[in-house]
């Protein structure tokens, strides 16, 4: 196995925008508000550590494609994610977090794993990950997509309310979109040129 630190940075940089000002980082923030924050982060850091697993399975078998084929699809997948969070409008609202205080490890742990686990397919970050798997390798894919998924989970169980309060989403979103942009392009000249 052999790890790419640029793959994984890129693959880091890539996810943690994407998942960013995602449903996903106010769900963790509102589980907790009423559940042991530790307990949440375990929870979805299972959970995305089996969707990772997922994605870079499907982005290995784009791999076995011919590389034009894999660069034409990857163009295509950095074009609908810019499109995606360039569209976006960074209004998802904060889930209500009054309720009953969830208590017990397993509870939590289950609790946090079943609300990522159904939330996250399809998404645009599962759907980057299978597209830097096919095009930059599963391992280092795996690796900084899985930190940046988790990093994501901690920022917002530790900071969430100050991020909410002081960086506009909006300006994550078009970061991230302008990002998966210009990979896009590029994706696109490698398929004409290589």
């Amino acid at each position: 196995m052999h790890l790419d630190p640029l793959a994984i940075v890129t693959a880091f940089g890539l996810i943690f925008l994407a998942e960013l000002p995602d449903k996903t980082m106010f769900a963790s923030l509102a589980m907790g508000t009423r559940m042991r924050p530790l307990y949440v982060w375990f929870g979805t850091s299972a959970a995305f550590a089996v969707h990772v697993a997922i994605a870079v399975g499907a982005g290995s078998l784009l791999g076995l494609l011919p590389g034009w084929i894999v660069k034409l699809v990857s163009a295509l997948m950095f074009g609908f994610g810019a499109f995606v969070l360039l569209r976006a409008g960074g209004d998802d609202d904060e889930e209500d977090t009054a309720g009953k205080t969830v208590t017990g490890f397993w509870p939590v742990f289950s609790t946090a794993f079943m609300a990522v686990f159904i939330s996250e397919w399809g998404d645009l970050t599962q759907i980057t990950t299978a597209n830097l798997a096919a095009t930059n390798g599963t391992a280092s894919t795996a690796v900084g997509s899985f930190l940046a998924l988790t990093s994501v989970s901690a920022l917002a169980l530790v900071a969430g309310r100050f991020i909410a309060k002081r960086v506009p989403l909006k300006t994550v979103q078009r970061v991230g979109g302008v990002c998966m942009a210009g990979l896009a392009i590029w994706s696109l000249v490698e398929v004409f040129t290589g």
